[in-house]
């Protein structure tokens, strides 16, 4: 008989106080990968992603539940718990809670946890090898510090708008944000790595610890080579839509039926294109043979590529270039790459069932492990599903319960 895999957390517990989408990302992360996650929310309201919609769920009568989109794709596989955490007795509940906690997660405003008595130094009297992570805008330190943000803001402030976009000079030019909430799903990865990295120290110092994750320090992490562009030449990059500044050819290019993409990373694969075209001397060409020369040259080589491609049918193009192993790719909806094969095959969209009785659908983690296996069954939970189910583990009656309801403590 096959010994059936466990989890890969399945002995972290998360005591999750954060809200929105940072720090829910990240203990999705950690629930996924088996964690027990008890999502802290406020009595009554929840989680303010619960009402940014529409859309939102719809139960089977066909009325729409109080769960958003939003909500449903960040908090899967944790239970809700309902706390008042300005009432000295929920304070209470937490602190007892984070007693039996690995990791407290949060992403209160600086300072806020602390005069509520469940900072981090004050809930390290508690349990001194917890893992504490404070997610914020600008991080715990600096003149910042203490100022609200949200991922728009961060994606301005960083810098990353300023490359995101058209050039000026083209229609439609100006800077532009990520189509999705990029900081703040990227500063959710980062704290779920963070928490695990001081849970590995934790095993061989036996020490708890602080982690300060900024939203600002990620995204100024996210310009990756444009920073160092900057870094090395002194010179701001400016936004050039979907030409890529170090690597050509690479961008949208118009075919006879629609649009595609292609991302030429090496001579080879441009003499390779160039020979689909039916032009494999534009290989040879000096002021186009290597990367440099096509970068400096783009100005030359933009126009013949468009002239050429504009003779072809995407479909036929795209098989072509695949079959030589020239990267290109269509450019699908939303809607397509959810019936692409390959993201069907990898199960990329599944569904969980909801207390009330329908299906939720969901996005699959992309955690793939050959002798493990992810936690995906359960689904976002509704606003204080558990609280009696964990307070109960807690050793509370059911008479202590209903008191701390009726003081509206939980």
């Amino acid at each position: 008989m096959s010994r059936q895999p466990s989890h890969p957390l399945s002995h972290i517990r998360v005591l999750d106080l954060s809200r929105v989408l940072a720090g829910p990302w990240a203990s999705q992360t950690l629930a996924d990968l088996g964690a027990a996650v008890t999502k802290i929310e406020q009595p009554g309201v929840g989680d303010d992603t619960r009402a940014w919609g529409p859309p939102f769920l719809r139960r089977p009568d066909g009325e729409k539940s109080n769960e958003s989109g939003y909500y449903l794709i960040c908090n899967r596989g944790k239970r809700s718990v309902t706390v008042n955490l300005k009432s000295p007795r929920g304070q209470a509940l937490i602190r007892r809670m984070a007693r039996d906690a690995d990791v407290v997660l949060e992403n209160f405003k600086v300072g806020v946890l602390d005069g509520l008595g469940l900072g981090y130094e004050q809930l390290r009297k508690e349990n001194p090898r917890l893992v504490y992570c404070s997610i914020t805008g600008f991080g715990q330190t600096g003149p910042r510090a203490r100022q609200p943000a949200y991922d728009f803001m961060i994606q301005a402030m960083s810098g990353l708008m300023s490359i995101t976009g058209e050039s000026d000079d083209r229609p439609g030019g100006g800077p532009m944000k990520i189509g999705v909430p990029m900081v703040d799903l990227i500063t959710g990865l980062y704290a779920a790595t963070g928490i695990l990295a001081a849970l590995a120290r934790r095993e061989v110092s036996g020490e708890g610890e602080h982690i300060d994750m900024s939203m600002l320090d990620v995204g100024v992490t996210l310009l990756a080579n444009q920073a160092m562009n900057y870094l090395l030449t002194g010179q701001v990059p400016p936004r050039r839509g979907n030409r890529h500044p170090n690597i050509q050819p690479q961008r949208v290019y118009q075919c006879r039926d629609g649009y595609i993409i292609m991302a030429i990373g090496s001579d080879a694969q441009y003499a390779k294109l160039c020979k689909v075209l039916g032009h494999p001397e534009m290989a040879e060409d000096e002021r186009f043979r290597t990367n440099a020369g096509r970068v400096v040259n783009l100005a030359l080589l933009d126009p013949w590529l468009d002239e050429q491609l504009i003779r072809h049918d995407k479909a036929t193009l795209l098989a072509a270039l695949e079959r030589e192993g020239v990267p290109s790719a269509p450019i699908n909806t939303i809607g397509d790459i959810f019936e692409d094969p390959q993201v069907r095959h990898r199960e990329m969209r599944f569904a969980v069932p909801h207390p009330d009785g329908m299906e939720m659908p969901q996005v699959r983690s992309p955690f793939r492990f050959r002798n493990t296996e992810l936690r995906l069954g359960d689904g976002p939970p509704t606003l204080g599903q558990h609280t009696d189910e964990v307070l109960g583990e807690l050793g509370l009656s059911q008479a202590e319960i209903d008191g701390l309801r009726a003081e509206q403590a939980i």
